[in-house]
């Protein structure tokens, strides 16, 4: 839902209320906090549009507004975002004694498909890292960039939000703020500490810096999730990866090379900042499928 959309149906308390809920008390992201206020709106504005309220929902209001989001041929995904968003909204209302009871409790999500994480070899890992050109202010940047999402498995939102004082270099660790504002800290490998350490000390101050983290754009102000992403997928490019590669495509194999070369699940959950060790289990499941088929190709019986 667009902001004009948001303006046309007007403010509503308890939304204002949960939304600051979630960035107060829940310390939730700024894009993330933009998805659940076009999902609960998007709602407010199916119920005002025929004469409904917030007030009034119950599980049947939900279901048609289900139909309404499917046909709009949303995916599966998105739609269990959607119902997401308004399960937590209105537990918060019940919780609040603004409605009788949940009306959202009983909706079950879509069937979602089972995919399992895109990552890179290691030797398309070592391809994309050899592409900036390191005798450039870009160059360096773009290199230093790219060995920390792979060094320390770093979401684009945590990349693009360090500051040179996340950045131990006697210690070697990274620190990082996680979904919720949660802190970890990861160790870097040598390379990478070197790169972005020489990033630091001899290129980061030609941008001209406007803005206190450590990545900037030409005119030195903080890189945006759009400006990683662009910069990734030319990378991949020049690398010869002819796959469709994202940031996120790099923390999954910072995942997968870590469990590949022995590391426990409980240390990779940790670095990767996951709440639940559940989240953590699909790189097991990718491990299993390439198991499979090495079995499959190099067992005698398996022709």
């Amino acid at each position: 839902m667009t902001e004009a959309e948001t303006s046309a149906v007007g403010n509503h308390p308890w939304i204002d209320r949960y939304l600051e809920y979630l960035v107060v008390e829940k310390g939730l992201a700024e894009h993330s906090l933009q998805a659940y206020t076009r999902d609960i709106y998007s709602l407010y504005s199916f119920l005002t549009k025929r004469g409904g309220s917030l007030e009034s929902v119950n599980g049947q209001t939900l279901l048609l507004y289900l139909g309404e989001l499917r046909a709009r041929e949303l995916g599966s995904r998105s739609i269990a975002r959607h119902l997401s968003s308004l399960r937590g909204f209105f537990s918060f209302a019940a919780d609040e004694g603004w409605l009788h009871s949940d009306p959202a409790e009983l909706l079950s999500n879509p069937k979602l498909p089972h995919s399992l994480p895109e990552f890179l070899t290691v030797e398309e890992m070592d391809a994309l890292l050899a592409q900036p050109d390191q005798t450039q202010k870009l160059g360096l940047r773009d290199r230093a960039m790219l060995e920390l999402l792979y060094a320390a498995g770093l979401r684009v939102s945590e990349l693009i939000s360090l500051k040179p004082i996340d950045f131990d270099a006697q210690a070697g660790l990274l620190r990082i703020f996680g979904k919720g504002a949660k802190e970890r800290l990861v160790p870097l490998y040598q390379e990478a500490q070197d790169v972005l350490g020489t990033y630091l000390a001899s290129w980061r101050g030609l941008f001209g810096p406007k803005d206190q983290e450590i990545f900037l754009n030409r005119s030195g102000r903080k890189l945006s999730r759009q400006g990683v992403w662009k910069l990734v997928k030319r990378y991949a490019a020049q690398a010869g990866i002819k796959r469709e590669i994202s940031p996120h495509t790099l923390r999954h194999s910072f995942a997968t090379h870590l469990l590949d070369g022995g590391a426990d699940l409980r240390t990779v959950q940790v670095l990767l900042g996951h709440a639940d060790v559940a989240a953590t289990e699909i790189y097991t499941h990718v491990q299993s499928v390439r198991l499979a088929a090495i079995h499959h190709r190099f067992h005698p019986r398996s022709g």
